[in-house]
């Protein structure tokens, strides 16, 4: 299924006394897009590596179109650039505001408490009247997605339930006027079909600017209004998730959105190893397949990766790969790049966010580093894109150049590095005889959801369920909690082993 978002994704967790004490993550599906790409036309690359991911295929795109870019030699004008980056971050919103609402707040949101709502207002009453149905039933999966459920300790506020629940209906609309801003762009969600080497085929027009602007303030109202308070008041409700899920404590991030020709980013590349902040260095990747189910090299850069399948590979248990920066575990994401930039103090704007939101959640900079540290970060990142997509709007020129002519080279290389939603993603090309000769791609996911590496050291979602308290095996809502804060573009199933012993095995859908 090449436009479906749900692969699979296992995650086996041990439980030893109430805690975490030992974790897998396993990609369980082999896809192969580098060897469907090879022997194409390096033109085919946007528009086939789109199909890697159906919620954010355009990020795919993007880092594909500047693979090319850098392959061939060629530069968008200025008003291709700023419609790349008007696909990006409407992209950007929609992905956001669909991983809090229908993705992770029903872990800490009481769907129950509909079946009290008094009010008139029909979209709660449906929803009230459909949850009361689905329990009545007893049916195992009538009420997806709202049940069934794992049981644990949800938000106790009613008001904060019903509020909650009334925004994740006005979630749906509000990710449609994001997605009507990716066509306005774009052609077509998913996958866009404007995007090629040296910039766009869409030209700005009045029209198209205003139609633009006028649901992006929608959505910036939605954000400012609704999104992040909700989110702080998840937060303020769980204190003690700012301690847990903290994981590997090492952050990567590529940037994103240029601002001009000259490499100047919205986003921040930089890197923060083992309590060092420093800048990115591309050189410095690595993929490790010692437990992933591949017999290509080791611990290669990706510009000369190898993808070879070995379905039976002893010791492997993942058909995801372990990337690593200066041989180092790190995590990308919104909190990656939060993080990257607070400490660096290069956007001025996100340093206050991120002040406020900490003072008022009486917290310091190291509470970021946690699960629901992943969800501020991503929702005060949400505003720092919507907010400046207003200023590039207006920088647009109708009339002008949205394209730069190029021509394929007979051989050549390129890299195209950006930060998608989830994190880090990186393409690499190399062209021999007008014909994609290689091509990897190393996406958000693998970064943060691959196996061991070859030294045996835990990838970023394994270490961050270790020390994670499970009050309840059969209902493993911690589990879910942690992983989902990530983001991950998959379906996890969950075995759950307490001293030893296969309990239960569970499945979150993302």
């Amino acid at each position: 299924p090449l436009t479906r978002i749900e692969g699979h994704l296992k995650i086996k967790v041990s439980v030893e006394n109430g805690i975490v004490v030992d974790a897998q993550s396993a990609g369980e599906m082999f896809r192969g897009w580098e060897i469907i790409l090879k022997g194409r036309s390096p033109l085919d690359a946007p528009a086939i590596t789109q199909r890697i991911c159906g919620v954010c295929p355009q990020s795919h795109g993007n880092a594909s179109v500047l693979c090319l870019d850098d392959a061939l030699g060629v530069k968008p004008p200025p008003n291709g650039r700023i419609i790349r980056n008007l696909l990006l971050g409407s992209n950007f919103i929609q992905s956001h505001i669909l991983h809090f609402y229908q993705l992770s707040a029903l872990d800490y949101v009481d769907i129950t408490a509909i079946l009290d709502y008094k009010g008139s207002d029909p979209k709660l009453v449906k929803i009230r009247d459909w949850v009361k149905s689905d329990l009545e039933s007893g049916e195992a999966s009538a009420g997806a997605p709202f049940l069934p459920r794992y049981e644990g300790d949800y938000i106790q506020d009613h008001e904060t339930n019903i509020q909650s629940i009334a925004n994740y209906v006005k979630a749906l609309e509000i990710r449609r006027k994001a997605h009507e801003m990716l066509c306005i762009w774009g052609g077509k969600i998913p996958h866009v079909q404007t995007l090629f080497p040296g910039g766009v085929s869409v030209r700005p027009t009045v029209d198209n600017i205003a139609a633009f602007k006028s649901r992006l303030a929608e959505i910036q109202a939605f954000i400012d209004n609704v999104y992040i308070p909700n989110v702080l008041a998840v937060a303020k409700a769980y204190p003690d998730w700012f301690g847990i899920g903290k994981g590997v404590g090492n952050f990567l991030a590529y940037g994103g959105f240029p601002l001009d020709d000259n490499k100047k980013l919205l986003m921040t590349p930089g890197e923060y190893i083992e309590g060092s902040l420093g800048d990115f260095d591309s050189g410095e990747i690595t993929e490790h397949v010692k437990y992933s189910k591949y017999s290509s090299g080791s611990a290669l850069h990706p510009s000369s990766g190898e993808t070879t399948p070995d379905a039976h590979k002893s010791g492997a248990y993942s058909w995801i790969k372990a990337p690593r920066y200066k041989g180092k575990v790190v995590e990308g994401g919104p909190l990656a790049r939060t993080f990257v930039a607070y400490l660096k103090g290069t956007n001025s704007d996100l340093t206050a966010l991120v002040d406020g939101a900490l003072a008022e959640l009486g917290a310091g900079a190291d509470a970021l580093i946690s699960t629901l540290g992943r969800h501020a970060a991503r929702a005060l990142e949400t505003k720092i894109v919507a907010d400046n997509m207003q200023k590039w709007a207006d920088e647009l020129v109708p009339g002008e150049s949205v394209h730069n002519e190029f021509k394929i080279p007979r051989s050549g290389s390129g890299m195209g590095l950006t930060d998608a939603p989830r994190g880090i993603l990186g393409h690499w090309i190399n062209i021999e005889n007008y014909k994609i000769a290689n091509y990897q791609a190393v996406v958000p996911t693998t970064w943060n959801g691959g196996p061991r590496d070859d030294s045996g050291n835990m990838g970023p979602f394994e270490q961050a369920l270790i020390g994670t308290p499970v009050a309840d095996p059969e209902n493993p809502i911690e589990v879910g909690r942690v992983i989902r804060s990530f983001d991950p573009c998959l379906a996890c199933a969950i075995h759950i082993i307490d001293n030893g012993k296969e309990i239960s095995q569970f499945k979150i859908n993302n």
